[in-house]
């Protein structure tokens, strides 16, 4: 069974930085459950071969297990706490990072008619489903390569492709699909979260970020939340605290000039927001930051 020599290949070569030695390829090995926690969830598509995990965005709440994938097609403010994961059983999960490009160059050599039809709307940023057979089996075989390094250069390409053509022909095609669509929903709402996330500390007007998206101001709110589960202004607050909760686990005793350096004027309303989002002061979960090592919080498992 492909998930059984799955979960083999991922334990074997698990690494503690998650890196391996294919291009944009990861593999997380977690023992234990820890609290939720915020990071940013790349855009990648997340296979799980032991453990489960549960992945808040804005308002909706996406829980996958072994046998499933997560694809996020937008990098997303998320919240993530692994469900299932021990010593004697740890969360094992393959990643691959998402390239607009290489998912462009499969729709333009796709034939006409090799691609299910999309449906109106724009999808979310986020999407799960059961993995197919076919899907596992690509990604076994990508991974038995770091095994076979003298055939990494010539075949690690060829099942990467693979599994992007898998993912864009399944059960989340159209959020995947439009990562190669240089005029989709998707694409225009990226543009606009690139600009924010780039300018985060900076007051903007919605309109002037929806012109910049090529979108009408109407189009541009209803895309973005379709995406992002959330308002633009409410993402641009997400990016704030979690930047600030970085600077602060390297500047603890710097409270109020890290909140002015993403962009509050207000201390009171830094501390406020901020313990709302993490459960604590920002003097207080900076020291407990120092304290503890966290397993990254992304959509890997």
């Amino acid at each position: 069974m492909p998930l059984e020599e799955l979960r083999g290949l991922l334990a074997r070569h698990a690494r503690p930085d998650w890196t391996t030695a294919l291009d944009g390829v990861l593999i997380s090995r977690i023992d234990r459950s820890e609290p939720p926690a915020p990071s940013m969830s790349g855009m990648v598509l997340a296979v799980i071969a032991q453990g489960s995990k549960r992945l808040a965005l804005g308002d909706r709440l996406y829980e996958y297990g072994a046998g499933q994938y997560l694809v996020a097609s937008v990098d997303l403010p998320v919240t993530g706490q692994f469900t299932q994961a021990d010593p004697e059983q740890p969360a094992l999960g393959f990643g691959l990072r998402l390239e607009p490009s290489a998912v462009a160059g499969l729709l333009l050599r796709a034939g006409p008619g090799d691609t299910p039809r999309t449906g109106g709307g724009t999808p979310s940023g986020i999407a799960v489903s059961d993995a197919p057979a076919a899907l596992l089996d690509a990604v076994v075989r990508l991974l038995r390569l770091l095994d076979e390094p003298r055939d990494r250069a010539v075949l690690a390409p060829l099942f990467t492709r693979e599994i992007l053509w898998r993912l864009i022909t399944g059960d989340q095609g159209a959020t995947v699909r439009q990562l190669g669509l240089a005029d989709s929903g998707l694409s225009h709402v990226s543009r606009a979260v690139g600009w924010i996330r780039e300018h985060y500390a900076q007051p903007f007007r919605v309109e002037d970020v929806a012109r910049m998206a090529g979108m009408s101001v109407s189009a541009f709110y209803r895309n973005f939340q379709a995406v992002t589960a959330m308002s633009p202004i409410q993402f641009q607050k997400q990016i704030r605290l979690q930047e600030a909760r970085l600077l602060l686990a390297a500047h603890p005793g710097d409270v109020t000039g890290v909140g002015h350096r993403v962009g509050y004027d207000n201390p009171s309303q830094f501390s406020r927001e901020y313990r709302r989002q993490f459960g604590a002061p920002p003097s207080e979960d900076a020291a407990r930051l120092r304290r503890a090592v966290r397993a990254p919080a992304g959509v890997l498992p």
